[in-house]
């Protein structure tokens, strides 16, 4: 919004306008003004939503000891959503495409986890929120509405060479040309994104950092593919316009840093499925409008792991062979049910998020 204002106010010096034309400026503006907005207002969204009675009702799990976090306020994930979308406002050119469409994201995951919350909070039971298949079937439906945009010849982004193609980290070359079956790839990305994240919102802080990481990654992805040059070089399709999601991703990951100041351990506030949902399908919807759906097993591996153990926990484990696999899943839970203390388990998985992070940046040029 200041540089479209820039544009049309003939007062503004031209090193100001110039200035407010660079991506990496606005970036770094965004993720200051969603940091200063969470951290400034963030304490009394939380004394909001405990006066409201939002709060954490904890579970029964066993020999993990939950019940002192009981009564802790819940839906936290307002505060990265008010903070992000300020910030993306203020800071993104609201135009582009790109930023449309992540701006729907994020308002269509954070109303679906609001309600859930919202639910559960009324109700007195953190299992009691929207049914399962219901929030399926929300999801689902956004993954089909954005495939439909990004496939469609009339608003694809893409090229008509590679719109339906699939590219994986570490091959030059798209590996496999999906044709229709690709929108059914979109879908199970947005589905499969944004539930890994919402199983790794178990402990304080813990999905806060990886997200970030996860966000970061995405953001160098997104100056290259959107800078002719910088993709020429490292033998990527340009993509036009792309380069503004550096603008949405810097402020979501201003918006996890406010988040985080009130968060850690021990938490003052807990994200819920209003914020657990929001950067599964904010991360989800910019891994697919960058073509780089692939990337987030190695960005986000830790939200792989935490997905896959509780899939083969239920699944495979409790379905099939009647027994369970894990001591509890996700598999944070398992170390929590070791006797790691909770803040050593939080940091380790941060370390293994930031070499996951590592990884992914090497194949831009291990190619």
């Amino acid at each position: 919004m200041i540089s479209w204002l820039a544009s049309i106010v003939a007062a503004v010096p031209e090193p100001l306008e110039r200035l407010l034309s660079y991506i990496s400026f606005r970036a770094l503006m965004a993720m200051l003004t969603a940091f200063l907005i969470g951290v400034v207002f963030g304490k009394r969204l939380i004394n909001v939503i405990y006066q409201l009675n939002f709060r954490d009702r904890g579970r029964d799990t066993g020999d993990l000891r939950v019940s002192e976090k009981s009564g802790t306020p819940t839906m936290g994930g307002i505060i990265i959503f008010l903070s992000f979308l300020i910030a993306v406002l203020v800071w993104a050119r609201l135009g582009n495409m790109y930023v449309g469409m992540v701006l729907l994201a994020a308002f269509w995951f954070t109303a679906l986890g609001f309600f859930d919350d919202y639910l559960k909070s009324v109700r007195g039971d953190n299992d009691a929120g929207l049914g399962r298949g219901f929030k399926l079937l929300l999801q689902i439906l956004f993954g089909l509405i954005l495939a439909v945009v990004v496939l469609s010849p009339a608003s694809s982004p893409f090229s008509p060479d590679i719109a339906s193609k699939l590219f994986v980290p570490f091959v030059k070359n798209p590996v496999l040309d999906l044709h229709h079956f690709y929108h059914l790839f979109i879908i199970l990305v947005i589905v499969g994104i944004s539930n890994s994240i919402n199983f790794a919102d178990g402990l304080d802080g813990l999905a806060t950092v990886p997200v970030s990481l996860v966000a970061l990654v995405y953001g160098v992805f997104a100056y290259i593919l959107g800078n002719s040059k910088l993709a020429s070089y490292f033998l990527f399709p340009y993509i036009e316009g792309a380069g503004e999601l550096v603008v949405t991703l810097a402020a979501l990951v201003g918006g996890l840093a406010a988040f985080l100041w009130f968060n850690t351990y021990p938490a003052e506030i807990f994200m819920g499925d209003t914020g657990s949902l929001l950067l599964g399908g904010t991360i989800g919807t910019i891994a697919v409008l960058l073509k780089s759906e692939v990337l987030f097993l190695i960005a986000g591996g830790l939200f792989v792991i935490e997905f896959l153990s509780v899939f083969i926990q239920d699944y495979i484990g409790i379905k099939l062979m009647k027994r369970r696999i894990f001591y509890r899943a996700p598999v944070h839970h398992t170390f929590q049910f070791f006797g790691i203390a909770e803040p050593k388990i939080v940091v380790r998985f941060w370390l293994i998020a930031v070499l996951f992070a590592l990884v992914s940046l090497m194949s831009l040029k291990l190619r």
